[in-house]
C-alpha cells in the first residue's frame, strides 16, 4: 500500500519562509517524478513544482519561480519544497504527489498525471 505524507505547513508572515517535506512508502521512490500542488479555496488544484526521479531536472510554475525550490533525497525517500518570500497569495493546501508512471520528465503539470497523493499540509501567509 502506497502512502504519501506531507509535513511542514503552518502560519507565516508575508516575506517569510517555510519548508515542506514529503515522504513515501510502498513504492520505489527513486523511480518516480514527484510534484507539489496547491489548492486555494474556490480555486483549482495547481501544479507548482516537479522534480524528475534522478533530481537532475525541475519545473516551476511562473507563480513560484525564483521563490520556491524543490529537492529530493532518494536515499531517504524524502522530497522537499523550500518556499521563500512567501506572499498572501501563496495561502493554500499544499499536496505532494507521485507521478503515475516511472521516470520521464516533468512535462505534464496536470493533477491527472499523478497517481498517489498525500492528505495535504496547510500553508497560511498573513499580510
Amino acid at each position: 500500500q502506497v502512502q504519501v505524507v506531507e509535513s511542514g505547513g503552518g502560519l507565516v508572515q508575508a516575506g517569510g519562509s517555510l519548508r515542506l517535506s514529503c515522504t513515501t512508502s510502498g513504492l520505489t521512490f527513486d523511480h518516480y517524478p514527484m510534484a507539489w500542488f496547491r489548492q486555494a479555496p474556490g480555486k483549482e488544484r495547481e501544479g507548482i513544482s516537479c522534480i524528475i526521479s534522478s533530481g537532475d531536472s525541475t519545473y516551476f510554475a511562473d507563480s513560484v519561480k525564483g521563490r520556491f525550490t524543490i529537492s529530493r533525497d532518494n536515499s531517504k525517500n524524502l522530497l522537499w519544497l523550500q518556499m521563500n518570500s512567501l506572499e498572501p497569495e501563496d495561502t493554500a493546501m499544499y499536496y505532494c504527489a507521485v507521478r503515475g508512471r516511472r521516470y520521464g520528465l516533468c512535462t505534464d503539470s496536470s493533477p491527472s498525471a499523478y497517481h498517489y497523493w498525500g492528505q495535504g499540509t496547510q500553508v497560511i501567509v498573513s499580510s
